[in-house]
């Protein structure tokens, strides 16, 4: 079984990664760390560069964690790259961070979280930032 961490570099994306490695070791299972995103190039913000993933492969080994750090970049909406790998992996738990939003931001942007938690076929667990 695997743990899927949704992850964006912000501290509600370190929230959910730091979350995914405790409970990926706690079932001594594999992480995979999901950077969706909306375009396969460097255009969009969220989307990490080859020296973030290199940080973050860094960061599960030294964490002892066995992962792999995924970055699909499509047309398709990030919430669908996250169950997709999910449904590839077998998942047992997603982990995702987040933040506050107003209800016009929620409404204007949808909601990547709320997404995956109604569509998700296994436990999805939501993680705040410390501030």
């Amino acid at each position: 079984m695997t743990v899927i961490v949704g992850y964006v570099n912000n501290p509600a994306g370190h929230a959910a990664l730091d979350r995914g490695i405790v409970e990926a070791k706690k079932d001594d299972v594999n992480l995979v760390v999901v950077n969706a995103s909306r375009s396969a190039d460097r255009s969009d913000a969220y989307r990490l560069g080859e020296g973030e993933i290199k940080s973050v492969q860094d960061y599960l080994s030294r964490s002892g964690v066995q992962g792999q750090v995924l970055t699909r970049g499509s047309e398709y909406d990030p919430a669908e790259q996250i169950l997709d790998a999910a449904a590839e992996v077998g998942a047992q738990l997603i982990v995702l961070g987040t933040r506050k939003r107003t209800p016009v931001g929620k409404f204007l942007l949808g909601s990547t979280i709320q997404r995956v938690i109604l569509e998700a076929v296994c436990p999805v667990l939501c993680v705040k930032a410390s501030h």
